[in-house]
Formats: C-alpha cells, structure tokens, sequence
C-alpha cells in the first residue's frame, strides 16, 4: 500500500486506460480526483470534475478544486487523449491543430497548474501517456504519431526542468490497446475481425495490450518507491518496438 493517502489527479479517467489507472490506484489506497469531459462509468474515484484538457480556465478551475479537496497533489497522469487516422494528407490544419491540443498542449495546461501543488509535495510525480508510435513508423498514424513524438519530447524536457525541485516526470508508451477508441476503430472497419487479427498480428505477443497492463507500468512510475527513476519511457507494447520475430511455422508436417 505504498500509495497509501497519495493524492492523484488523472486525466482522461472515465474510461479505458485511464479508469484502470484510477482503479488501481484506488485499490492500492490513493485518493484519486479524475479529471474528464464525461463520467465516468464505476466508482474508482473519490472525486471526479468536467474538466476539458482544451480550456487553460476549465484546467486551472478543476486542479484548483481538486488541490483543495484533497489538501494537495502528489502525481499527475496525464492520461487524456484522442486518436488520429491518415497519413500527412489525410487531415486539414482544424484537425491536427485539434488532436495537437488535446494530446500534447492538455498536458502542458494540466502540468502547468498542478506544478505549484507538486512542488510543495514530498513523492511528486507526473507520469504523462505517450505511444509506441513515438518511436516506431506505423503506416496510417501521421498526426497521432506526431503529437506522441512530441510527448516524447517534452517529458525528457520536463524530467530535466523539474527533477531538482523533487518532481519526477516519466512517460508510458503503449502497443495497441484494446480501448474504447480502438473498438470505435474497429467496428468502422469493412472487416473488423481481418482488422483486428492485423492488429494483433504487428504485436509479436500476438495479443493487443490490456488497460490493466498500461495501468501497472504507471503505477511503477508514480510510485514513491520509484524515487530514482525519472526521464523514462517505460515500453507496453507486445514487443513492437525492440523484438523481431520469424513468422510463425506451420505446425503440420513439423517436429
């Protein structure tokens, strides 16, 4: 129960990812506030707040409430985000300017007013959401792989701001996850099985990522017993990124 009266603040908590972060971390004895624009589904949280990651106001509104209720933040996950199809074509200037707020400026609006409650904080940590996609080219994924790449970045950047003021700043990159965005994605296709088995096929694991499997390698972040990590990108990803697998033989005929 290392988490034991942490005080947290996630982002984008309502639902896939992010509700597994609150959950666990509801049952590991942290007071979780969930910051989001819908509500969220079971009661992981001790608090949640309409907060959209958009609106500088809005953000300083709902970490302000929630640094009051709690009597301070401990760790930030920023984990809100939406998803982009398309190579650079695909999508006009309203939407990567849209998906570019959302994914990388919402971190920075949440990280932005939360620092003063994280600075005044013993175990401070921010664990922002990032994407395998941030380091490996996946075709279809210009604009979302840009903003990731961009996560990628400004966490390094972050960890080396604040690392001497005692906040710890990591990012999770995960593989394909079965969210609720990617079944929207799924049942858009003209063959959702085919599109599926395709999806599994790119992780070598053979398997999409679990929620709950990105919410474990968050919880390791935000831990306090994580106190010397820091500026990393801990890697959810079915082996995707680093492993290189032959096809799989034919099991007829073979020893």
């Amino acid at each position: 129960m290392e988490f034991d009266g942490t005080r947290v603040l996630v982002t984008g908590g309502a639902s896939g990812i992010g509700e597994a972060v609150a959950a666990r971390l509801t049952g590991r004895g942290a007071r979780v506030a969930i910051l989001d624009t819908h509500t969220p589904a079971s009661g992981t949280a001790l608090c949640a707040l309409n907060c959209d990651v958009t609106n500088d106001e809005s953000v300083r509104r709902a970490v302000a409430a929630v640094a009051d209720d709690f009597g301070g933040i401990d760790v930030v996950v920023n984990n809100a985000g939406v998803g982009a199809q398309g190579s650079v074509e695909a999508n006009d200037d309203d939407e990567w300017h849209r998906v570019l707020d959302i994914n990388l400026l919402g971190i920075v609006r949440v990280s932005r007013a939360a620092l003063p409650h994280l600075r005044r904080s013993r175990h401070a940590a921010i664990v922002n959401m990032c994407s395998v996609v941030a380091t490996v080219g996946v075709p279809d994924r210009a604009l979302y792989s840009a903003t990731k790449g961009a996560v990628y970045s400004l966490t390094l950047a972050m960890a080396a701001d604040h690392l001497r003021e005692g906040i710890r700043v990591n990012c999770v990159s995960p593989g394909t996850a079965d969210t609720p965005w990617i079944g929207r994605l799924l049942s858009s296709a003209s063959d959702p099985a085919a599109e599926r088995s395709a999806l599994e096929a790119r992780q070598p694991i053979g398997r999409l990522v679990t929620a709950e499997e990105v919410a474990a390698a968050v919880l390791y972040l935000a831990s306090p017993l994580s106190g010397s990590t820091s500026g990393v990108n801990v890697i959810v990803d079915g082996g995707m990124a680093s492993l290189r697998l032959r096809p799989p033989r034919e099991s007829a005929g073979r020893p």
